[in-house]
């Protein structure tokens, strides 16, 4: 795998100036494929319709309103970072994307398919920030990535030829093959975060939800994570096709401002709304991020 190397990023979208409606607006619309385009090969086709898209989504929990008329529009082959200050929206908007919650209004779409029946066919993964596991249960990290697998076992749990390999492919991929006879309790926070993300690879996901996975893990093994995870979005060439695995799409939820210009392709800007979406530098102006985060901000975190 390639390591991490900074990037400038642009977004045609992005405009002078404060945040805006046009800035957060749906610009899925504004990118519809011309005939010319439409003509060209089905994978450069697929890559410019939007893989995850929000519009006008509102919810609340009781009078409290958690999230406003909050559009997005992330394509296939990006990687979308979703920052903002605690209490912002980022964990309730991942919740309404992987279960949806009771006072929730607007529309999810993954593929063009609704939320429901995205989760239904197994295309959304989710690795929440914490884990609710017995870590000293007598469970191997191939036990656990396999779990992913169970949407396409049925019933009767049968592990068949090909689950197999998508588990194969998922600790490969996530550099953890040597670890898979491990009882997961005896893995480090880095380790663990590994076999978590390779459990939603497995799982064949389109779109892949990271809700602060970088979170009391080592510099060392964040750095790593970033590596595996852009190939896994921009892969180099001979490494594009990983058979099961069919993930390309990532969104982040992340604090760690310093992060963005070497993980994210994009940004997202979030205070209950999203206020911006476009390119990492353009996300980073002073003036944006008052705006996010509602005091003056430092590169790494926000400042109290």
């Amino acid at each position: 795998m390639s390591g991490v190397e900074p990037r400038e990023t642009e977004h045609k979208n992005s405009v002078k100036g404060l945040s805006s409606d046009d800035e957060s607006s749906d610009n899925c619309e504004k990118s519809k494929p011309d005939q010319r385009q439409r003509l060209s090969s089905q994978s450069e086709a697929e890559n410019d319709l939007p893989v995850l898209k929000i519009h006008n989504l509102n919810v609340s929990y009781g009078t409290n309103r958690a999230l406003q008329d909050a559009n997005l529009c992330v394509k296939a082959s990006r990687i979308c970072g979703l920052v903002g200050m605690n209490g912002a929206g980022k964990s309730t908007l991942f919740k309404a994307i992987t279960r949806g919650l009771p006072q929730q209004s607007g529309t999810i779409e993954i593929l063009g398919k609704q939320a429901a029946l995205a989760r239904k066919a197994g295309l959304i993964g989710y690795v929440p920030q914490s884990q609710e596991i017995d870590w000293d249960f007598p469970i191997s990290v191939q036990d656990v990535v396999m779990m992913g697998r169970y949407g396409h076992m049925g019933s009767s749990r049968r592990v068949a030829a090909e689950d197999r390999a998508a588990v194969e492919t998922a600790l490969e991929l996530m550099e953890i093959t040597d670890l898979k006879q491990r009882q997961i309790g005896q893995l480090s926070g880095g380790q663990r975060k590994r076999v978590f993300i390779a459990r939603a690879l497995a799982q064949g996901a389109r779109v892949l939800l990271l809700d602060e996975p970088f979170a009391g893990v080592d510099k060392v093994s964040e750095k790593a994570i970033m590596s595996l995870l852009r190939e896994l979005a921009h892969p180099t060439a001979g490494t594009s096709d990983y058979g099961f695995i069919k993930t390309n799409t990532i969104v982040v939820s992340t604090h760690d401002l310093s992060s963005l210009e070497y993980f994210c392709d994009e940004v997202a800007l979030l205070n209950r709304r999203v206020l911006f979406h476009g390119g990492v530098k353009e996300s980073l102006e002073p003036l944006r991020l008052a705006e996010a985060f509602g005091a003056r901000v430092e590169m790494g975190s926000e400042t109290k």
